[in-house]
């Protein structure tokens, strides 16, 4: 397995993970509040919405470095 390999298989279990991650914190709206028909008072992330969130951030951050290393050794 070659330097190459691991970039791409690391780079594709990233983006699922991420993908998974982000689905996770999808809340339970329609397709209303899409439109701005929701009311939601701004609330403070707490517990496990507030590590997602900062797992989404990290994994954005690792995929995109990634991506930069990946292109940086084609």
């Amino acid at each position: 397995m070659q330097l190459t390999d691991f970039l791409h298989f690391a780079q594709i279990l990233v983006s699922v993970t991420l993908i998974v991650v982000v689905l996770m914190q999808v809340k339970g709206t329609g397709f209303g509040a899409a439109l701005g028909g929701a009311d939601q008072s701004f609330r403070t992330r707490r517990g496990i919405q507030r590590s997602l969130h900062r797992l989404t951030i990290l994994l954005i951050v690792v995929f995109i470095g990634f991506s930069l290393w990946s292109v940086t050794t084609s």
